[in-house]
């Protein structure tokens, strides 16, 4: 029986008793438990924190900061502020749970009513205008908060004032439940032919089926809203590739199959294991993407709208690594990040790892057929060898950068030639003007530039792989890239050669761009990104970063010049890059070949 059919899942709400995954405060036993298991020092950072944020005045949101946005592009000044709110009634919640004393019932019952009286729950950056109360957005921050308010009524219970319990409620039902069940014009919800869902499907979804989890007590209408959930996020599911995949990257990874997670997690508690969203192969491929995207110990690659700095969150990593029996997850974690809503610092303290993680190496060799992304590790064992990070693609992929063909070259522990990754979201920077930014250009990008034309955008402009593969001497992506481009390139053909050989101390990678015009001779640009500083000598160019250096040096005469690009606009603030050139023609067919290699000099 499918799994979304409201029927079957109507019966098995009215045949298993109510269970949540989580215990409510007053099970204090449970929660001793729990803070026996973070630690002391670690409850007490909880009640410090919550001490502190009680005394601070609740932020203010007024109507001209919502219209920031509008008026300015700038999504900061209402977000900040905002999430504030957020993480300070988030900490306060916890503390109450752990403490048990009640001091911290009238600072939360404060600020989650300031909650209530926003007018609306979507940000700025995806309503724009003031909200229409009759016709609330159903968007991510809607559906955190919902997800958040219903975890906090959960928690706390009767302990909370009866009329915040209604009001939470209402709240819910109003913004969030009733248009979910009863409209049709949100593109997060299903596939369509003008768009295709990403990671709001599962974060939208989660959001608000999680909050009717716990909210709605009509079974019959519960199983309406997981059913539609459930159908909804198979379109989720096929937004990854056959090899577990996202074209979204590691980032938006965690973002949006971390609240997959949540729900799966809630709705397998609530029906007591009888509907199941994390059965069968294919999830766990997915779950183990970050696993084959690894570059070094705590770098990931940063295709598309990723962080150069992503970490995977902890308590996701431990989830999956239990539930999925994927132990080397766990290896992933970096530092617990207590940071923002309810949502996850609650998992931070329940979905943890007890046993230390197995050693994880990571192979020589990943590559992820629908996307065309390869990764060649010269030695998996040692985090400071030689990696090649490649990508062939397309240029309508979700959160799209005009890269098809981009590489990265990571060594000792930093990418010495960079994507740049996520810049700083604003009204433009998902707006017409998108490619207009550096980051999202190809001109950002490590990419040919044939005739001094960019990339094209598109689904049309795409990869085709011409070969691939590994023979443990060396690894391999052959791409045609002349779609990508537009008709003024005059392209015949415009084919890249990207490879890790395993020669050598320390190996090298190649690079080969072949062109050929179609009407006469042109010229062709093979540029490299880098964080770090060029350094040009008589036949080589030192790249140098903060702890190692790659040697590129190549074949034939070509013009070369560097290129210092500042004030980049990164997601963490404007930074300066280099972007070396390597140029030849005019020449109606001819290469660029470079070797690139670490050294020492």
């Amino acid at each position: 029986m499918s799994r979304y059919n409201p029927v079957y899942i109507e019966q098995v709400l009215r045949t298993v008793p109510a269970r949540f995954p989580f215990p409510p405060s007053e099970d204090r036993r449970r929660w001793g438990e729990v803070a026996e298991s973070v630690g002391k020092e670690e409850v007490e950072r909880i009640l410090a924190e919550a001490e502190e944020v009680a005394s601070e005045p609740i932020p203010p949101l007024p109507a001209t900061l919502f219209l920031d946005f509008k008026r300015t592009g700038r999504r900061e000044g209402y977000e900040r502020p905002r999430g504030r709110r957020r993480n300070n009634l988030a900490v306060m919640v916890l503390a109450e749970c752990l403490e048990f004393r009640g001091r911290f019932l009238d600072p939360i019952l404060d600020l989650a009513w300031a909650i209530c009286e926003e007018s609306s729950w979507a940000l700025p950056a995806h309503q724009v205008e003031l909200a229409e109360v009759d016709r609330p957005v159903v968007d991510l921050g809607a559906a955190m908060t919902a997800l958040e308010l219903a975890e906090m009524d959960y928690l706390l219970g009767e302990r909370l004032e009866p009329s915040l319990r209604r009001r939470i409620r209402y709240e819910v039902e109003r913004r969030c439940i009733v248009p979910y069940l009863s409209r049709h014009d949100f593109w997060w919800l299903h596939n369509t032919e003008s768009r295709t869902v990403n990671n709001w499907n599962a974060v939208c979804n989660g959001g608000v089926a999680g909050a009717a989890v716990y909210l709605e007590e009509d079974a019959s209408r519960l199983a309406e809203v997981l059913a539609k959930a459930l159908r909804s996020l198979e379109d989720y599911m096929e937004t990854f590739d056959e090899d577990g995949g996202s074209s979204e990257g590691p980032g938006y990874w965690a973002y949006g199959f971390g609240y997959y997670a949540v729900l799966a997690d809630l709705v397998e508690t609530r029906t007591n294991g009888r509907v199941n969203l994390l059965e069968g192969d294919f999830v766990r491929e997915v779950a183990k993407f970050p696993l084959k995207v690894v570059l070094s110990p705590g770098a990931f690659v940063n295709f598309s709208d990723c962080d150069r700095n992503f970490n995977p969150p902890a308590p996701l990593l431990a989830y999956l690594s239990s539930r999925l029996d994927v132990p080397e997850l766990v290896a992933l974690s970096g530092p617990m990040d207590y940071r923002g809503g309810l949502t996850w610092r609650l998992r931070s303290l329940f979905w943890r790892s007890d046993c230390p993680p197995p050693p994880f190496v990571p192979s020589h060799h990943d590559f992820f057929r629908g996307l065309q992304w390869m990764l060649a590790r010269y030695d998996p064992s040692d985090p400071d060898a030689l990696v090649l990070a490649a990508k062939g693609g397309h240029n309508a992929e979700m959160h799209n950068q005009n890269d098809v063909g981009s590489f990265i070259v990571h060594f000792r522990g930093e990418s010495l030639i960079a994507d740049p990754g996520r810049g700083r979201y604003t009204r433009d920077y998902f707006g017409p003007k998108r490619y207009e930014h550096f980051v999202n250009s190809s001109r950002g990008h490590s990419v040919p530039v044939p005739n001094g034309c960019e990339q094209r955008t598109g689904r049309e402009a795409a990869a085709e792989l011409l070969d691939q593969g590994a023979d443990g001497l060396t690894d391999r992506m052959v791409l045609e890239l002349k779609a990508a481009y537009p008709p003024e390139a005059d392209l015949a053909s415009l084919r890249r050669t990207l490879a890790l050989h395993r020669e050598g101390p320390a190996g090298w990678v190649e690079v080969t761009d072949e062109v050929r015009f179609s009407s006469g001779p042109g010229t062709l640009e093979s540029p490299l990104i880098t964080f770090g500083s060029a350094e040009v000598k008589k036949d080589t160019v030192i790249i140098r970063g903060k702890k190692g250096a790659l040697k590129v040096s190549w074949e034939g005469a070509f013009d070369l010049r560097v290129e210092r690009i500042k004030g980049v606009d990164l997601a963490e603030g404007p930074t300066d890059l280099e972007r070396i050139v390597f140029r030849r023609g005019p020449t109606s067919e001819g290469r660029i070949r470079l070797k690139i290699e670490p050294t020492s000099t």
